[in-house]
């Protein structure tokens, strides 16, 4: 006699459950996922929450509200491109000056709409996008002063370069590739020499 009893169906495999600060992190790991794709203002919530496999309400009580999310993203995109961007620390201090600055150029070079966004304030206006502006700068700006043995009173003419650089990669970086003035290479050169230049008539 065949077994009346239905064989259960397989079941889906069980979902390890989160906790908040690992549900915060996946979240916040989508959201810099998607900003490659599209601005962060255009993110779409709803995107965010399907994609985690949560509700939108879920999304909410780790992120109160879209400012909340948006600067979270930011704040870990500023993590990243400090990583991105770390010199070899036992190079000499003038290549670990050369190679942190190619980097940031190449970095402003893949991302320059985020970079916009992140030093111009687009899509997102809220006071503390410019803390996480600051404190790239700052800890590239660390990064030289540690390098290069700058003195403490020198810092801020360190920093000021940092933006004189990031103004010279998002200018560089808006002309096609085949048609820019310079390579990489000498907008390095050129970069690293005007810091020199700086450091010099601020003794």
């Amino acid at each position: 006699m065949l077994n009346s009893v239905a064989e259960p169906a397989e079941r889906d495999p069980v979902r390890r459950r989160l906790s908040a600060q690992e549900r915060r992190r996946q979240l916040v790991g989508i959201g810099l996922a998607k900003i490659v794709e599209k601005p962060i203002q255009d993110l779409s919530m709803d995107d965010i929450a399907t994609e985690a496999g949560i509700s939108r309400g879920l999304l909410f009580h780790y992120f109160p509200t879209k400012t909340d999310f948006y600067l979270a993203c930011i704040a870990a995109a500023g993590r990243r491109m400090l990583r991105t961007t770390a010199p070899d620390p036992d190079a000499p201090g003038e290549v670990q000056v050369e190679m942190v600055t190619r980097l940031m150029i190449e970095q402003i070079d893949r991302r320059r709409d985020f970079y916009l966004a992140l030093v111009h304030g687009h899509g997102v206006a809220d006071p503390r996008v410019s803390e996480v502006v600051d404190s790239v700068r700052e800890g590239s700006t660390e990064r030289v002063v540690a390098a290069l043995g700058v003195p403490e009173r020198q810092r801020e003419v360190v920093r000021a370069w940092w933006a004189y650089t990031e103004d010279r990669a998002l200018t560089w970086s808006a002309v096609p590739t085949g048609e820019r003035p310079v390579p990489v290479s000498q907008l390095v050169r050129e970069c690293v020499a005007a810091l020199h230049a700086l450091l010099r008539i601020s003794v």
